[in-house]
């Protein structure tokens, strides 16, 4: 279904901007944001949200082992 919304120019703006740092466009910030409004996300949507958080923080310890302190530090 295609819709048509009137937003604010400089609110698109900014909103392309997350988009281009995301690696996505705008429609699909636009459809993530309804799907966690509507209460629904799809298992491609989650799979992918799963896929750039992988590639944002790949989390590599390089084979040490963390300790339980280290791994909560700064959470206080």
């Amino acid at each position: 279904m295609n819709v048509t919304v009137s937003i604010d120019d400089e609110l698109a703006s900014r909103a392309r901007e997350v988009a281009r740092r995301e690696g996505t466009t705008l429609n699909d910030i636009i459809r993530r944001h309804l799907e966690t409004v509507a209460g629904r996300r799809s298992g491609a949507t989650l799979a992918k949200e799963l896929r750039q958080l992988w590639a944002e923080h790949p989390g590599h310890s390089g084979g040490r082992k963390i300790t339980r302190d280290e791994a909560y530090e700064g959470r206080t």
